[in-house]
C-alpha cells in the first residue's frame, strides 16, 4: 500500500462521472479550480458529453496510464470498478460512495468484499463513504465538496474522521488564514486509515503540525507507534477526540475501577504519547495554527503586552489555568518602560500600554523591543488586532505593520500574537500578513492562551521524549506469579502482598495465623497495637464485611478480634478456609492509593491518587498508561487536588515526593511483568510519612 502514491497522483480518473451529481460536478471544479496539472478522464457508462468534455464508458478505453480513480458509481458496482482497475494497473482509489459497513448487514458484507481484493490485489483505497482529500502542498483536489477560496497552502495536515465537518474545518481554517498541506476525509477507512495518514504525514516535509478530529481511535496499539513517531519528529499531533463518556469501566475487586473511566484512559494515553487533545473544532484549527507557525516554546514564564487594562486581567486568569506564569519584570526592563508607558499607566506583567496608542501608534511596538530583552521571560503574548478595512491610505498601516514583524522576527524569545476575540481574517488583513511578514495571529483571548498552554505542554513533552529512553521492564514477576500453580481470579492480601514483597517492594510485615495462639505470639513479636484482618481465598474488600480491627491492643484483645474475625467468615460461607493476618499498626502519614488496571483498548493504566476511605468519595486521582518512570509519578501527584497534604499542609509533616515516585514506578514496572492475565494490581493505602513509604494493603486480579 502506498499512501505517498495515493496522494500525488500524475493522472486521474472520474469514475461515474456525470452532469446530474453534484459531488461530480465539484470534484471537477476543484480540479480544474486549484490547479492540478495533469489530465482528468471522466467516465460515464454512457460515454458522450459529461461536464462539456468528452467521457469513456470505461477505464479501459482511456489510452494513458492513470494513478487514481475517484469513485462515485453506485455501491454494488463499485467492486466491478476495482477490478477493471486491477487489471490496468490502477493501484490507488478514492471510493465517494456510501452504504457499506455504516448502512447496515449487506453494506458490510460489500465492504469485507472490497477490503478482502484490495488486500489480494495491493490496492490504496481511501473510504468508502469519505469525500476524498485535498493535497494543498501539490494542488491535487479530488475533493467532492466545493472548496471555498482561496485555497491556503501552509503546513497543518488536517485527518478527519468525518466527511461532514470537512469542508466546515477547511472553511474555517481559511477564515483564520491558516494554511493546509493535506486535508483528507477518512470514510469508513477499508483500507487506508487515520495512521496510515498521520504516518505519511510525520514523514511530509509541507506538513509541520498534524491536526485530527477522531471519533475511535480503531487501533490503539498502532496509533501510539505513529503518536510515538511524530513526537520525536517533532510534529505536534493536535487531536479533538469525541465520544467522551461518564461510564466507568469498573474493575472487579478493585477501587481503582471507580477512578478509570473510558474517556480518562483516553485522556491519559493521548497525553503520555505527547497528543494535544482539545474541546473543539476552533481550538482544533487555532491551536494547530499557532505551533505551525511558532514550533516549540520555550518555557512557562510569558510576559505579556496589551493595549488593554481589562484584556490584561482576563490574560492573568487564563494563564493561570493553564498552568503559565506572569512572572514579574527584571528592574531594568521596568526602568526602560517607565520612560515609555504613559505615567498614568502602572508598568507590571501583564503590561497595559493604556489607550494612548490611538496617539501614538509606536507604542505597543516599543514596548515589545523592551519586554523582549526581559531575562526572566521564555516568550512573549502580544495583543494585536490585523486590520479589517483597508483605510484610504494604507501606506502607515504597511509601515507600521512592517515595523513591527521586523521587531517579532528578530526578538531573542518567541512572540505570540493574540486578537481580542475571535473573527475572521479579512482580505485586506490577509494582504498585510503577506507583505509585511507579520505572523499568524491567533484568534481570541480565550482560544490563544489554551494554544499557547498547548503548545508549551507539548513542547516539554518532545523535550522529554528526546532525552528519554523508557527502559524495559525487569521480568522478575512472571515466573512468581505463574509458578504457584493456584488462579484463583482474586488474590486476596496475604497472597498479593507476598507476591509484592518478593518483587523487593516496601511491604508492611505481616504473618498469617490459623489459629488464636499463632495470632498472639505475632502480635507480641510486632509489638501492640497490632491490626488483624481476615484473610481468605477470593477475598477482595474485607472491611465492605467487617473483615478488619484497628488498633488491637495486648493478647486478650487478639484473641476476641481473631474469634469475631473467624465467625463473620463462616456466617459468610461455612466452607471458606480462612486465617487472620496479623500486621503492627501505623499511624500518620498520607494515604495514598496505587491501582492498575487493564484497559481493554490502551493496556495497563496507572491511577494514583489521595487513598483509604476517600478514594470512591474524593475520586482525586492522577492516570497513565504505562510504562511510566519515576519522574511522570512526580508530575501526576502534582496534578492531584489534595497535593497539598503532601507538601505538608496545616502543620502536617512533608512526604518526600521522590520516594514515593520512586516506589509507584516500582509497582508499575512490576505490574508489567506479571503478563496478560493481570487485570489489575492495587494497593490501598501506600503510607508515605516522610521518606518512609510501605504499602499497608493489596489485592490482585487475574483476568478469568
Amino acid at each position: 500500500m502506498s499512501v505517498g502514491a495515493l496522494f500525488n497522483p500524475r493522472s486521474i480518473a472520474l469514475v461515474g462521472a456525470t452532469d446530474k451529481s453534484g459531488w461530480s460536478i465539484s470534484t471537477l471544479a476543484n480540479l480544474r479550480t486549484h490547479g492540478f496539472s495533469g489530465p482528468v478522464h471522466l467516465v460515464n457508462p454512457r460515454g458522450g458529453v459529461v461536464h462539456g468534455s468528452p467521457a469513456f464508458r470505461s477505464l479501459t478505453e482511456i489510452p494513458t496510464p492513470v494513478d487514481l480513480a475517484y469513485v462515485m458509481v453506485p455501491t454494488a458496482a463499485v467492486l466491478g470498478v476495482l477490478r477493471e482497475g486491477a487489471k490496468l494497473g490502477i493501484r490507488c482509489y478514492v471510493i465517494l460512495t456510501a452504504g457499506f459497513g455504516e448502512a447496515g448487514e449487506e453494506g458490510a458484507r460489500l465492504e469485507s468484499e472490497i477490503s478482502a481484493f484490495a488486500a489480494e490485489n495491493e490496492l490504496t483505497i481511501l473510504g468508502p463513504n469519505g469525500n476524498g482529500y485535498i493535497n494543498a502542498a501539490s494542488s491535487v483536489t479530488p475533493y467532492g465538496l466545493p472548496i471555498p477560496s482561496p485555497l491556503l497552502r501552509g503546513a497543518v495536515g488536517v485527518v478527519l474522521q468525518s466527511g461532514a465537518l470537512a469542508s466546515s474545518v477547511l472553511a474555517f481554517a481559511q477564515a483564520r488564514n491558516v494554511g493546509i498541506s493535506l486535508l483528507t476525509s477518512m470514510g469508513n477507512e477499508t483500507v487506508v486509515t487515520v495512521t496510515d495518514v498521520v504516518d505519511h504525514l510525520v514523514d511530509d516535509p509541507a506538513t509541520k503540525v498534524i491536526a485530527l478530529f477522531l471519533e475511535t481511535i480503531r487501533n490503539p496499539a498502532e496509533f501510539s507507534r505513529v503518536a510515538r513517531r511524530a513526537l520525536m519528529a517533532g510534529k505536534p499531533i493536535v487531536a479533538l477526540k469525541i465520544g467522551r463518556s461518564k461510564l466507568a469501566s469498573h474493575t472487579a475487586q478493585a477501587h481503582t475501577g471507580a477512578l478509570v473511566g473510558d474517556d480518562d484512559v483516553i485522556d491519559a494515553a493521548l497525553r503520555g504519547l505527547g497528543v494535544i487533545r482539545v474541546r473543539s473544532l476552533e481550538d482544533l484549527i487555532i491551536t494547530s495554527g499557532l505551533l505551525a507557525s511558532c514550533g516549540p516554546l520555550p518555557g512557562r514564564r510569558v510576559g505579556v503586552v496589551t493595549p488593554s487594562g481589562g484584556a490584561s486581567e482576563i490574560i492573568a486568569d487564563r494563564a493561570e489555568d493553564e498552568g503559565l506564569e506572569l512572572p514579574a519584570f527584571a528592574p531594568e526592563t521596568v526602568a526602560r518602560l517607565a520612560e515609555i508607558v504613559p505615567s498614568f499607566g502602572t508598568v507590571q506583567n501583564p503590561l497595559d500600554v493604556t489607550g494612548y496608542v490611538l496617539i501614538d501608534r509606536t507604542l505597543l511596538g516599543r514596548a515589545l523591543e523592551v519586554v523582549t530583552a526581559d531575562p526572566g521571560i521564555d516568550l512573549i503574548m502580544l495583543l494585536s488586532e490585523l486590520p479589517r478595512v483597508a483605510p484610504p491610505d494604507p501606506a502607515p498601516v504597511f509601515a507600521l505593520y512592517s515595523a513591527n514583524a521586523r521587531r517579532i522576527a528578530t526578538s531573542p524569545v518567541p512572540v505570540v500574537v493574540v486578537s481580542n476575540v475571535l473573527t475572521d481574517v479579512t482580505e485586506f488583513g490577509r494582504q498585510v500578513q503577506e507583505e509585511t511578514g507579520f505572523p499568524y495571529v491567533v484568534g481570541g483571548i480565550e482560544h490563544g492562551l489554551h494554544a499557547i498552554g498547548a503548545a508549551v505542554r507539548w513542547s516539554e513533552a518532545h523535550a522529554r521524549a528526546l532525552a528519554t529512553r523508557p527502559a524495559p521492564p525487569s521480568p522478575s514477576g512472571s515466573a512468581i506469579a505463574r509458578g504457584t500453580g493456584q488462579r484463583e481470579r482474586v488474590w486476596a492480601e496475604h497472597r498479593a502482598a507476598a507476591l509484592l514483597a518478593s518483587a523487593g517492594l516496601p511491604m508492611v510485615p505481616s504473618d498469617l495465623a490459623q489459629a488464636e495462639s499463632e495470632a498472639v505470639a505475632a502480635a507480641d513479636r510486632f509489638g501492640y497495637p497490632v491490626v488483624l484482618k481476615l484473610a481468605a481465598e477470593g477475598l477482595g474488600h474485607k472491611s465492605d464485611i467487617g473483615g478488619v480491627r484497628l488498633g488491637v491492643a495486648g493478647p486478650e484483645a487478639v484473641r476476641d478480634a481473631y474469634r469475631e474475625l473467624t465467625a463473620a467468615a463462616a456466617s459468610l460461607d461455612p466452607d471458606l478456609v480462612a486465617g487472620v493476618l496479623v500486621q503492627p499498626q501505623r499511624s500518620g502519614g498520607v494515604e495514598l492509593l496505587v491501582g492498575i488496571v487493564r484497559d481493554p483498548a490502551w493496556g495497563l493504566t496507572l491511577a494514583v491518587g489521595l487513598g483509604g476511605v476517600w478514594v470512591e468519595v474524593l475520586r482525586d486521582a492522577a492516570l497513565r498508561v504505562l510504562p511510566v518512570d519515576a519522574g511522570e509519578v512526580r508530575t501526576a501527584l502534582s496534578e492531584l487536588r489534595g497535593a497539598a497534604l503532601l507538601n505538608g499542609a496545616r502543620g502536617g509533616e512533608p512526604v518526600d515526593l521522590d520516594a514515593v515516585a520512586e516506589v509507584v514506578a516500582r509497582i508499575a514496572a512490576f505490574a508489567e511483568t506479571l503478563g496478560d492475565d493481570l487485570e489489575s494490581l492495587e494497593i490501598n493505602p501506600l503510607l508515605a510519612r516522610g521518606s518512609r513509604v510501605e504499602a499497608l494493603d493489596a489485592l490482585v486480579t487475574w483476568r478469568a
